[in-house]
């Protein structure tokens, strides 16, 4: 009997113990991006940052923040029509050289909660890879990303048709 009554007060004092538990949001590094006042960044010599302050690439991570502050000559940027998502809006920019797609930055992106982005940081540069690949907007969306995937393709074909 002695032992069934520890096993109960046990499971209880358990029990109490775990649904009091509060546990926090880590926090996760994100690229920097700041307006065009003109700032600027140092970083290692893997990263890009721009003179205009636009953006700031973090090295194994997607170009956030507009990439037109300076392009070269005979390249030309083409923003996409922010579209809304379940999770929020996506919209990507195009950097296009002779027709043809050289970069994509994410202008906005799902930003929520942490899952979120933890999904574009997943999701958004498999994108970029088969856009620049196929030079089109007949890509695969992501497996685990659907929502972001179909935001970034619908955002991408409004760019390509303004381009067109």
């Amino acid at each position: 009997m002695r032992r069934v009554i520890l096993a109960v007060t046990g499971t209880i004092a358990g029990l109490v113990a775990l649904l009091s538990f509060k546990s926090h949001v880590p926090s996760v590094p994100v690229a920097a991006t700041t307006g065009g006042s003109g700032g600027s960044s140092s970083s290692s010599s893997s990263s890009s940052s721009s003179s205009g302050g636009q953006t700031t690439t973090v090295p194994g991570e997607f170009p956030q923040g507009s990439l037109a502050g300076k392009l070269p000559a005979g390249e030309t940027a083409v923003d996409g029509k922010a579209a809304n998502t379940v999770y929020g809006p996506v919209q990507i920019q195009l950097i296009e050289r002779n027709t043809k797609i050289v970069k994509v930055a994410v202008l906005v992106q799902p930003a929520n909660t942490l899952h979120d982005i933890q999904i574009g940081a997943f999701a958004f540069p498999k994108l970029i890879s088969e856009t620049l690949t196929a030079q089109t907007a007949k890509i695969d969306a992501v497996s685990g990303a659907s929502y972001t995937s179909a935001g970034y393709i619908q955002s991408l074909q409004s760019a390509l048709d303004k381009s067109a």
